[in-house]
């Protein structure tokens, strides 16, 4: 497996790709990214399902920038990622984790959560 600065490029690489536009809009790229029992707790409150979420237009657009990114291996398949996002769209700072699972000689997100906090 990565060692953990390898690890933590690569996954900082995937998490930054799922805030690109051409990702969020692609079903096909989505589908590589996200586990196919994929959740989200959101900033929002909302809880969203990749099964009953994934739309053809995808999972829509952002303006985000995400800073201080760490990752907590949980496993030698499994790691938790932490940063902080700022939504430039909404003026909105949130506390982001993501659960990363290896499988298939890749990583996919399996679970994802966002906690709006004051700067």
């Amino acid at each position: 497996m990565d060692t953990n600065a390898t690890l933590k490029a690569h996954l900082l690489e995937l998490e930054e790709r799922l805030l690109q536009p051409a990702v969020r809009t692609s079903v096909e790229e989505l589908s590589a990214l996200l586990d196919d029992d994929f959740f989200e707790f959101g900033s929002s409150g909302a809880v969203w399902y990749r099964q009953e979420g994934l739309h053809a237009e995808g999972i829509g657009i952002v303006n985000m920038t995400l800073n201080d990114f760490e990752i907590h291996p949980l496993s030698p398949d499994t790691t938790l990622t932490t940063y902080r996002i700022f939504n430039e769209n909404k003026q909105q700072y949130s506390l982001r984790s993501s659960i990363w699972r290896y499988s298939d000689g890749r990583w996919q997100m399996f679970f994802h959560q966002g906690t709006p906090v004051p700067e």
